[in-house]
């Protein structure tokens, strides 16, 4: 017997029809290309957004014809999310931190029909446009008298004239649910980058689980600043989260140094940002020189790599923020766990606290998990065995685009690549990327915590923990170390301060002090680059 419920198909145009509906009046607030910055509301991203729908109906787009994107966090790039997806057709965020020649090949491979982009990528699009048959029509995120005379791009459209000439009205089709809305490609760290193809169903399913009170708990009530990419799995969710629940919504475009980050979170009265460790590095650096403190935010999520904690105990002791470590995938949706504290957590001391904070979290509604050994047994939840980590859910892939690569899943479960261990009460936490991991005399050590507590030495910006070939112990570690400026430490001096804060075997063997640690597309430290860059380092004499 089936329920008697109404039939409608979860689609993320009703996303936009609801905010324009229940809180129209919603800001969205974003910082430009040019600099200034642009106001507006819901009703205004509605409205826009069935423009850029009746635009892609004028080009003759079919339904899943690819529309891509290389643009900043912007309401130009908002009003894609909904206009693309909404009337049928795939969103297809490129990453403009690639080299020309991987954003060409990716463009080729998802066969992209239309690509839009912020003026600050016309470079880029000038390198690429000769070698992309697909992309059949190429539109600048600006106005028509932002056009240069001579773009080098054959017909070449604005943005405003493109979708000015179009009518706001517009009926959004209902199709299946199950149909694709969005693709993000990976870093393809090992071969060619391959993509995640969302749906219209696990968007929406995810936008909703993602807003929930234990996950990243967004509502009318705050002020979002998503300094994670727009172009980097879709913002972790966010833009769709804040159409669903009325925040207020603010980006930052460009300017993502710590100086312009902290004036916009004070001058919007932000309340809740997310983003990766090494942008929020940036900006407590700022606020430390210049003395400077937060009057409105309240709580941040720090995904995308570990966060050290030093970083989470200057968010909370220093300037009352509440951080949310939080752990996923582009495979993923990203959302996975997140890391708030069960109730028998809140009487605890606080350093008993950071224990707690310092795991990737519990998984969110949605997303089951486990962890198994080498033979594929599951492991307990004790806090103690680790594993490699596998995950399951409405959000998460079962294949490719394309195929690439072969079938991901073992067994129904997608194998993130991780090692984790999982507590009692849920709490997982990446002990490292199984390709990380160091393998020292037949023990493992974690180059995650090798760095966390180099991050904690005062004069440490930045450090990576590496395994060196060893004659006698197979790896070592040693740990690349980014000064901060201004600060001074030696070799010996950041040795001895790993003493008494781990086994001795597990201390690294060298520190090696570099200018910059190479960084990934989305922030992520680049270790096969770091591998690359100390090809011709000897480990010191035993």
């Amino acid at each position: 017997m089936l329920g008697l419920m109404q039939s409608q198909q979860l689609l993320i145009s009703s996303l936009i029809d609801f905010a324009e509906r229940h809180h129209g009046e919603g800001e969205v607030v974003s910082r430009r290309v040019e600099g200034d910055l642009h106001r507006y509301t819901y009703k205004d991203v509605a409205a826009r957004s069935r423009r850029v729908a009746n635009a892609l109906d004028g080009m003759k787009l079919g339904f899943s014809d690819r529309v891509a994107t290389l643009a900043w966090n912007g309401y130009r790039h908002l009003e894609l999310y909904f206009g693309v997806s909404g009337s049928g057709r795939v969103l297809h965020t490129l990453n403009p931190r690639l080299h020309p020649d991987q954003i060409t090949w990716i463009a080729n491979h998802a066969e992209d029909s239309v690509l839009c982009f912020d003026m600050s990528f016309l470079p880029i699009i000038k390198a690429i446009h000769g070698r992309c048959p697909t992309i059949k029509h190429y539109v600048a995120l600006c106005d028509a008298d932002k056009l240069p005379a001579d773009s080098g791009i054959p017909g070449l459209l604005s943005y405003e004239a493109w979708i000015g000439a179009q009518s706001a009205s517009y009926q959004w089709p209902s199709f299946d649910e199950n149909s694709a809305s969005s693709m993000c490609y990976t870093s393809g760290t090992t071969g060619n980058p391959k993509a995640a193809l969302y749906s219209h169903r696990s968007t929406m399913l995810h936008a909703l689980a993602g807003a929930l009170p234990d996950a990243l708990s967004m509502s009318a009530r705050d002020c979002v600043l998503p300094v994670v990419p727009m172009f980097h799995v879709n913002a972790w969710g966010l833009p769709y989260s804040a159409a669903m629940t009325g925040a207020k919504l603010v980006f930052p475009g460009p300017a993502m140094d710590g100086k312009s980050i902290y004036e916009l979170i004070e001058g919007e009265k932000v309340s809740f940002a997310a983003g990766v460790p090494t942008v929020w590095q940036m900006m407590l650096g700022h606020m430390s020189a210049g003395k400077l403190r937060f009057s409105t935010l309240k709580r941040t999520v720090i995904g995308g790599s570990a966060c050290p904690p030093a970083m989470i105990n200057a968010f909370n002791d220093e300037y009352g923020v509440e951080v949310l470590h939080a752990w996923g995938m582009t495979e993923m949706s990203p959302l996975g766990t997140v890391c708030t504290l069960k109730n028998k957590h809140l009487s605890l001391s606080s350093p008993e606290k950071m224990k707690v904070r310092l795991k990737q979290g519990r998984g969110i509604f949605g997303v089951d998990m486990k962890i198994v050994d080498g033979e594929g047994k599951e492991l307990p939840w004790d806090g103690k065995a680790y594993g490699d980590l596998l995950v399951k859910g409405p959000w998460i892939i079962s294949d490719y685009f394309k195929g690439e690569g072969g079938s991901p899943l073992v067994d129904g479960w997608f194998p993130t690549g991780d090692v984790a261990t999982i507590d009692p009460d849920g709490y997982m936490q990446i002990t490292d990327r199984s390709k990380d991991v160091i393998k020292s005399g037949g023990e493992w050590i974690s180059s995650i915590d090798v760095e966390n507590i180099a991050m904690a030495h005062p004069a440490v910006a930045m450090a990576a923990c590496i395994g060196m070939k060893h004659p006698k112990w197979d790896e070592r570690p040693i740990i690349a170390v980014v000064k901060k400026p201004g600060a001074d430490v030696s070799r010996d001096e950041l040795i001895a301060f790993f003493d008494g804060k781990t086994a001795k075997w597990q201390i690294p063997d060298d520190v090696v002090f570099v200018e910059a640690i190479p960084l990934g597309g989305t922030g992520k430290m680049q270790k096969t680059k770091l591998r690359e860059m100390l090809k011709d380092y000897q480990l010191p004499a035993a």
